[in-house]
């Protein structure tokens, strides 16, 4: 039986895979030709290069970008977000819009606190271990069962409370962090998400996050204020 090759990957499959995500048809060709026509190990392989691109042009420094609002549960739920990357063209095209759309309609639903693990304050962390350590003591459990559950707990602490870490509410089986790479991947331009504001009608207050993680912000982290 003859082996899948390029000249058997059909035109439909590989517009599924592109429509599946978003990747340049000559980059979906040539994924489903390595992954022999299963579309699956396709998407992955994708991704893959998507992550590894992205992380070739993380010290780009990104200037330009772009301010996008969110608008959810008819007016009870807004949200800002600003997304960076190198050029304005790039932040002119469809896909750039079309990530920070979905970042911002995410943070919406997902309520994230930080925008990286980098962002995230040793203090936060420890009072967030120390809730948890309550939570756990107060269950009358031995102290060394407490101290796993607590362990457990903060595994999935950045998961919860990071914007790039947490699962992209469209597609569970990829991060935002995945998703924005997966578009650094196609675009060629390294993107950073650089702040966000979340407010909520009734709640006293705001959550707020920024980040300083590009090259000329000197790579310092800066806390959110998050009431």
């Amino acid at each position: 039986m003859m082996s899948t090759t390029t000249v058997n990957i059909s035109a439909t499959q590989v517009k599924e895979l592109r429509d599946k995500t978003g990747a340049p048809m000559m980059d979906c060709k040539h994924a489903l030709t390595e992954a022999k026509g299963d579309l699956e190990q396709a998407v992955v392989l994708l991704r893959k290069k998507g992550i590894s691109v992205a992380g070739k042009k993380a010290s780009r420094v990104t200037k330009e970008g772009a301010v996008a609002s969110y608008i959810h549960a008819g007016g009870k739920i807004g949200v800002l977000v600003e997304v960076n990357c190198e050029s304005d063209f790039v932040a002119r095209t469809d896909d750039f819009k079309e990530l920070v759309h979905d970042i911002a309609m995410h943070i919406a639903a997902s309520d994230p606190k930080f925008v990286r693990k980098e962002d995230v304050t040793p203090e936060a962390f420890e009072r967030e271990k120390d809730i948890y350590r309550a939570q756990a003591a107060a269950t009358g459990k031995p102290l060394q069962v407490v101290e796993k559950i607590v362990e457990g707990k903060m595994s999935k602490f950045y998961e919860e409370v990071c914007l790039l870490e947490q699962p992209f509410i469209r597609d569970q089986t990829i991060s935002i962090g995945q998703l924005v790479a997966t578009k650094i991947g196609k675009l060629g331009e390294n993107i950073a998400v650089r702040r966000f504001a979340r407010f909520k009608v009734g709640e006293v207050g705001a959550t707020v996050a920024f980040t300083t993680s590009n090259p000329e912000d000197g790579g310092e982290a800066a806390a959110p204020v998050a009431t």
